[in-house]
């Protein structure tokens, strides 16, 4: 049937509603649906089809389409069409079979994506209409581009001998598009094409064919897509060559007294990199069986000699003697002097007590030590810089004044009079120019080996010094320092966080022989299955280690961590500069943050803010608040609050209501306050605060009643019920006062300790032998809930000293002797004065 040339655009008209109608089945290739009869050369055919496409955050994606010969060209999604006003259309003519050609443009954004639920996933497809018929593209699908947090499997840490085989396994996080994987060695990306002894399998795992020197390195695996980048915690591998013997030396000559000796070194090849020593001996001694030995000593040169053998021996006869004499005479006018009435407290008695000096009744004196009036500590600070070693002066000072007859006093110096003098003479030292300039977050002090203490008042960091910690006959003069995070660059990867103050103690390189006890606040929930921890120092050269991971310790490290539910205490051989640091392993890792709400104390005009602080729950951020809003003349309006902040990539949002609007109004355009994830997650500043500016309808209105949220989205929230008098209400004030932390930022010495130093010494030799009936550190451990630490203590020569290390760190200014003595009289020792000292002990 003949079709007038007027019709066909109605008909083609009634063929488009007929498809706005219904969706039909849809393919995932071009189809065509010619009209029968219809020529079907003249069928659309598509210049341009939409692909596959990612959307990468929240950025709409743009879809393309343009078919020949076309009249109408439409898109549909997920079976329904697309609205007209959506579509940007244009006509053209297509410029090799001159035909009218059209094109189509539309955007899909993340909301249309995720409103599709279920297994389904989003796809588009393009319809062109023609006089022959409709053409359907290829269904182009739609997804939201992400990568997950967590690798699913990092490498670990291994040590390898010279030429095994090594497998570092990567199981990259969750993506879409799936993640590409590429591996560093020591930050420099490893490239199989350039190096044949190692490829890279499908299963992303790296290997080693035969592990060379050059291979001891750290490697991180990288997993990036369209979205993001995420590296893995980077895995030290040390490839060790155990030692092995040269072969023997000729014997030597043989001689006076019929032995000759030959030799031979661990050199074939020497250890590298912690491998085995060569085991035996590297010297081989024998008689000799020749007749060349029968000598006599009828000589005049066998004469001299043994005269001199002899003199020698004189010589160290007498000077062992002198030195046992002056170690007994210091230690008895030790002993005579140190054992006053302030050295025994309630919990201990003693049994009889020497009555202390007339003169001096609360001073520390011990006899003169020449070798101690003046120390110089020489040798590089930082003991891998290269170049010529600084020189560090380590004098007494008036800390350390001689007084008449020929005795030394210690006394405490004062940090407001003397800390300008004492920065000053740190900051000519490269490490220290770091340091901070002021002394509110600083403390110092001159120390010997009877120890000591050092505190940064309001902030919970201190600085223990156990006895003989600083070997006899040197002085140190040791400084404590808070810094601000915003002033230390500290890299943080990944998904890291900062849970604690960044703490710094030095000197750094001088020898310790046993470990101080660094305690700082930290803000984190601790949980083995939610967190990584991780304790860093920064080296001499700048950059940022990590010396701990805390849950892997090995009992013979360096360091060694004592966690509690708001402290930690770091136990150190080596001072420097310390952070804790953790990576959340699941949803569940929450950072606790303290909620303060201040306004102005006087308000004069009729604007009146309310400022938000969210910060670390931690006394030193405390400390920076109260501070801060103490120049601002600020007062705190209600009690603070905590709040678990989640790693789950959510904002932290504010808001006020319920105002009476008759009385007050916000100045606030917006419903709510925001303040982004990664600002309180990953910023430098440990505080953060939104303001609230409100107004009041006359002078005279002065009562404020309101409400303020705090809340994560979807996660832990806040409320703060507010109703005070904004002229005359301060019952919060009180709160804003700083309790005081022993008052003195240095305590030298006895006093800096809560245990008396003899009675200390009696628990220690009669707890460290093992004991049959359980009576012994073992028992004590478990007694004060330190028996999750014992392959710790047990590493050490002492440890029971190094149990009374930690209880001083935990229980300074405030421990209870009684209760510590009760439980060493617990034990069970036989001897019911074993906690008693005698007047002839003292």
């Amino acid at each position: 049937m003949a079709v007038r040339p007027g019709l066909w655009p109605a008909l083609l008209g009634i063929v488009l509603a007929a498809w706005l109608r219904g969706s039909g089945a849809q393919q995932s290739a071009t189809v065509a649906n010619p009209v029968p009869g219809a020529n079907p050369d003249l069928l659309p055919h598509f210049l341009v089809e939409p692909g596959d496409v990612y959307i990468v955050k929240n950025k709409p994606v743009l879809l393309v389409c343009k078919a020949t010969p076309a009249t109408q060209i439409f898109f549909k999604c997920n079976g329904e069409w697309v609205r007209q006003v959506d579509h940007v259309i244009e006509r053209s003519t297509d410029g090799s079979s001159g035909l009218p050609a059209m094109e189509v443009r539309i955007n899909v954004s993340r909301q249309q994506v995720e409103k599709v639920f279920g297994l389904e996933e989003y796809w588009c497809q393009c319809v062109a209409w023609s006089s022959s018929g409709t053409t359907k593209s290829q269904k182009a699908y739609i997804r939201i581009a992400y990568l997950r947090k967590n690798f699913e499997q990092e490498p670990l840490a291994k040590e390898v001998s010279l030429e095994q085989g090594i497998v570092l396994p990567c199981r990259p996080p969750e993506g879409s598009p799936p993640a590409e994987v590429e591996w560093l060695r020591n930050e420099d990306p490893v490239d199989p094409t350039l190096d044949p002894n190692v490829y890279i399998t499908r299963e992303h795992s790296l290997v080693v064919r035969q592990a060379r020197l050059a291979d001891t390195a750290n490697y991180t695996c990288v997993a990036k897509n369209i979205v993001a980048r995420r590296r893995s915690a980077s895995a030290a591998v040390i490839v060790y060559v155990d030692g092995s013997w040269s072969p023997w030396s000729k014997w030597s000559a043989c001689g006076l007294d019929c032995t000759h000796w030959r030799s031979r070194e661990c050199s074939d090849p020497a250890p590298r990199n912690g491998g085995e020593e060569c085991q035996g001996s590297d010297l081989d001694t024998r008689n000799c069986t020749s007749d060349l030995c029968v000598h006599t000593a009828s000589g005049p040169e066998d004469v001299a000699l043994y005269v001199g053998l002899i003199a020698v021996a004189v010589c160290l006869v007498l000077l062992l003697l002198v030195l046992v004499l002056v170690y007994c005479r210091k230690k008895e006018g030790l002993d005579s002097d140190v054992a006053d009435s302030s050295i025994l407290t309630s919990g201990f008695q003693p049994v009889s007590i020497k009555p202390s000096k007339a003169d001096n009744p609360h001073l520390l004196t011990i006899q003169p030590d020449l070798s101690t009036t003046t120390t110089t500590y020489q040798g590089s600070l930082c003991p891998r810089q290269d170049g010529p070693s600084p020189k560090f002066q380590l004098t007494n000072g008036h800390l350390l004044s001689p007084l008449g007859g020929g005795r030394h006093t210690l006394h405490h110096g004062s940090p407001t009079s003397e800390a300008e003098d004492f920065v000053s003479r740190l900051s000519t030292q490269n490490y220290f120019r770091s340091l901070p300039r002021g002394t509110s977050n600083m403390a110092y002090g001159t120390f010997n080996f009877l120890g000591g203490r050092l505190m940064i008042p309001n902030t919970g960091i201190s600085l223990l010094i156990p006895p003989d910690t600083i070997p006899r006959g040197k002085i140190y003069e040791v400084y404590l320092t808070l810094h601000k995070p915003e002033d230390v660059r500290l890299p943080l990867a990944g998904c890291q966080t900062l849970l604690s103050p960044i703490v710094s103690c030095g000197p750094p390189g001088v020898l310790l022989t046993r470990p101080v006890i660094l305690t700082m606040d930290h803000c984190g929930e601790p949980s083995p299955d939610s967190w990584s921890l991780r304790l860093k120092k920064q080296s001499c050269e700048g950059s940022w280690e990590d010396v701990l991971h805390l849950g892997e310790e090995a009992p013979s490290h360096l360091y060694y961590c004592q966690l509690e539910a708001s402290a930690c205490f770091v136990f150190t051989e080596q001072l420097g500069r310390f952070a804790l640091v953790g990576e959340a392993l699941s949803v569940a890792a929450a950072k606790r943050l303290k909620l303060l709400l201040f306004a102005p104390l006087a308000c004069t005009s009729l604007e009146y803010s309310i400022r938000a602080y969210c910060l670390h729950d931690t006394r030193d951020a405390l400390k920076e608040v109260v501070q801060l809003e103490k120049q601002l003349g600020g007062q705190l309006i209600q009690e603070p609050r905590v709040l678990h902040f989640k790693d789950s990539y959510h904002n932290l949002r504010l808001s006020i209501h319920d105002m009476p609007s008759s009385l007050w109004k916000s100045k606030l355009l917006v419903s709510y306050q925001e303040i982004p994830f990664y600002h309180i997650w990953s910023g430098p500043q440990q505080y953060l605060h939104c303001t609230f500016t409100l107004e009041r309808a006359s002078p005279s209105t002065s009562d404020l009643a309101c409400k303020v949220w705090v809340w994560q989205v979807e996660g832990d929230g806040q409320s703060f019920n507010i109703n005070f008098n904004i002229t005359k209400d301060t019952r919060f004030a009180e709160l804003l006062a700083l309790e005081s932390e022993g008052g003195v930022p240095a305590l030298v010495g006895p006093s800096a300790f809560k245990i008396p130093f003899l009675i200390r010494q009696k628990i220690i030799s009669s707890l460290d032998p093992p004991c049959s009936r359980g009576a012994d550190w073992r028992t004590l451990a478990q007694k004060l809930h330190l028996d999750s630490h014992l392959s710790f203590f047990a590493s050490k020569p002492s440890p029971t000293a190094m149990m009374l290390n930690l209880w001083e760190a935990r229980h300074f200014p405030n421990g209870n002797l009684s209760q510590l003595a009760a439980a060493v009289a617990g034990l069970g020792q036989p001897d019911a004065g074993l906690f008693t000292v005698s007047e002839a002990e003292c």
